[in-house]
């Protein structure tokens, strides 16, 4: 199970992990339930390295519109509580993950 942030939880998220991604979403969407079993998975192979977390954007207004969300899914990538790259709509498994492998490999590098 993915974990849920909200405006209160999501800056802690950021500052306590190098990469983060956030997957915005609504529970009535269904590209976004679909995306669910990848993102679980990615976060289990990633556990230890990026931290994958949901935001749902009927609760969290405010956050969506801090960053612009316009369609669901939306997938944020966060580098060290900066803002590192974004995918709007399904993606595929390996585009989420070689997403993340390049941000995780950027730390190692620097």
């Amino acid at each position: 199970m993915l974990q849920q942030i909200n405006k209160e939880t999501f800056k802690s998220t950021l500052e306590n992990n190098d990469v983060v991604l956030v997957d915005f979403y609504a529970d009535w969407c269904g590209p976004c339930q679909v995306l669910i079993p990848q993102l679980e998975s990615l976060a289990e192979e990633f556990e230890g390295k990026a931290k994958i977390v949901k935001v749902n954007v009927d609760k969290n207004p405010e956050l969506s519109g801090q960053f612009g969300v316009r369609s669901i899914p939306a997938l944020f990538y966060f580098k060290k509580g900066e803002l590192a790259g974004r995918q709007a709509g399904v993606q595929p498994r390996t585009v989420i993950s070689d997403s993340l492998n390049q941000l995780i490999d950027a730390s190692a590098v620097a």
